[in-house]
């Protein structure tokens, strides 16, 4: 997949205001964060329902998006009411739910750039333009950024007598699981869309598509993200 500087651009311009209202919403109050996830959740049931309408089972479909959706949206909430890192800082911020974005962004923008430089080999026949190059450079350069990042915003920010709550390892393990995850469910929305007979889920952000597309990502990798913090933070 060649590099295409005009599409870049508009992914490039888009993902500006797209990161500024998500940073907004998230960090600003809980209820800006709850408002925000509400909305978004929203927009992704409406296309969702519009990709499973076309479809010979609609029901079983239906059913499928409470788990693909609705749960997803819900422990994406959870990681930000009982975080374990925010917790320990002191803060009100959503270290968890960022932490996760983070892997999303660095994994989808390394990918197409990394594919787009040296890709060759094509991922998957339900997603033709992925390449093994560029999920292997999103996924290697997703753990080296977030996992070694993460464990050094935490550590700057801890009062002098309080326990680091988070190893490197930790890290390093929940960015490799957002990022192989947050693949899967790229894919898994590009068969919906396959089986739909459409390209975008939407077209509410240019140069993304729709809601479904720019959080597909997300849905898979929250689970993955919120179960491991759960267990071992």
């Amino acid at each position: 997949m060649a590099f295409n500087r005009q599409v870049f651009s508009q992914r490039a311009v888009t993902s500006v205001f797209f990161v500024a209202v998500m940073l907004a919403g998230l960090c600003w109050s809980n209820w800006s964060f709850l408002l925000l996830v509400l909305v978004i959740h929203a927009g992704c049931w409406v296309e969702y329902e519009q990709l499973y309408s076309a479809f010979r089972f609609p029901v079983r479909y239906m059913l499928l998006g409470f788990f693909y959706l609705s749960l997803s949206w819900t422990l994406f909430i959870d990681s930000k009411l009982h975080d374990p890192l925010a917790a320990v800082m002191s803060t009100s911020w959503p270290v968890l739910p960022l932490f996760v974005l983070a892997c999303m962004w660095i994994n989808d923008t390394m990918a197409y750039m990394v594919g787009s430089l040296i890709g060759r080999t094509p991922l998957s026949p339900v997603s033709p333009k992925k390449t093994w190059e560029g999920t292997i450079g999103g996924v290697v350069l997703t753990v080296l950024v977030a996992g070694y990042t993460l464990p050094a915003i935490v550590s700057s920010l801890l009062s002098v007598d309080a326990i680091m709550p988070l190893r490197t390892l930790d890290s390093y393990l929940m960015a490799f699981g957002a990022a192989v995850m947050g693949t899967a469910g790229d894919l898994f929305e590009s068969k919906l869309k396959r089986m739909a007979g459409v390209k975008d889920s939407g077209r509410i952000l240019p140069g993304h598509g729709g809601w479904l597309d720019r959080f597909d990502s997300l849905l898979w990798a929250t689970p993955v993200v919120w179960l491991y913090a759960r267990l071992f933070l």
